[in-house]
């Protein structure tokens, strides 16, 4: 198994298709497997950077639009998912190419983490008391449960901080987040693509704008009559969110491409500490890399 992982912009898709060719074209089979949560979900194509299909130069891919944006993403059920596609494309004598920046997902595959299921029952019961009590008082009740987790969680964003306070009310011994030194699932190669920071954050502006001029707003207003604001992950999703707020009438496009660009780079850093934990990954440059800088770094990767 070969995992391709790095921050958002770095160019992950484009180096993963460019592995699975190279060794397809020395005579062993590889499928990509998808590890970026948002791009589970049917229709969310422009503002997932999802590759298109006529780009995928014939390499069967997996995880990708398996959800309707009313379903909510389990890392849980994701790591079943994705690891059957592992073990059927290993029994086969193929490579699997696990791509994607979503680091929990890609943390589900490659290591040796559990993760408890959902009670809907407790998730009701919390949902409802952070609309009436407010995340202050979750947030209190999870630093008494699990005073590690609270200190790491989000508490501006509630299906997280719910999320947290369930695992933390339940009983069952569960690994939510990566250990220090967490054991490997399966022998794997990780590829951990880094871009120079100035570069990379101007990147990302740059892709919120082309995103919105190739009609994210409109990808938006279909999906929400698909029940989008109704879906608990995908409405917010980093720049669906934005997208809502235009259809809302509440922003303009030019405010929402900043605020997309801000989120993003905001997300890619998280991204960079959580890969930096990956004591076995080899770190790869791809400052200014093109996509035929990508093909000639998969010719060193698969002589």
């Amino acid at each position: 198994m070969i995992a391709v992982v790095g921050a958002t912009g770095t160019g992950k898709s484009d180096l993963g298709i460019a592995i699975a060719d190279r060794l397809r074209a020395a005579g062993r089979n590889a499928e990509i497997i998808n590890a970026d949560a948002m791009q589970l979900y049917r229709g969310m194509d422009i503002g997932t950077a999802k590759l298109p299909p006529g780009e995928r130069h014939g390499v069967p891919h997996h995880q990708l639009d398996v959800l309707d944006v009313t379903d909510e993403a389990s890392v849980a059920a994701y790591q079943v998912a994705a690891r059957a596609d592992v073990e059927r494309i290993q029994a086969d004598g193929g490579v699997a190419v696990l791509v994607g920046g979503s680091g929990l997902y890609v943390s589900a595959v490659l290591f040796d983490l559990s993760f408890p299921g959902t009670d809907p029952e407790l998730r009701a019961q919390l949902e409802r008391e952070h609309e009436e009590l407010g995340p202050g008082i979750l947030l209190e009740r999870l630093r008494t449960l699990d005073p590690a987790a609270a200190t790491t969680i989000d508490a501006r964003n509630p299906r997280r901080l719910i999320r947290a306070l369930e695992i933390a009310s339940r009983s069952e011994v569960v690994t939510p987040s990566l250990p220090a030194a967490p054991p490997a699932w399966r022998p794997s190669r990780i590829l951990h693509l880094r871009r120079d920071r100035e570069q990379l954050v101007s990147a990302l502006h740059a892709r919120a704008a082309r995103m919105f001029d190739a009609g994210l707003v409109d990808e938006v207003a279909a999906l929400r009559e698909q029940g989008l604001e109704q879906g608990k992950t995908a409405r917010g999703a980093i720049g669906y969110s934005q997208a809502l707020e235009v259809l809302g009438g509440t922003s303009t496009v030019d405010h929402a491409v900043e605020a997309t660009g801000i989120a993003t780079r905001k997300y890619a850093r998280r991204q960079v500490s959580w890969f930096r934990r990956y004591a076995d990954a080899e770190t790869l440059d791809v400052t200014g890399a093109d996509r035929g800088d990508l093909s000639a770094l998969a010719r060193r990767i698969v002589p």
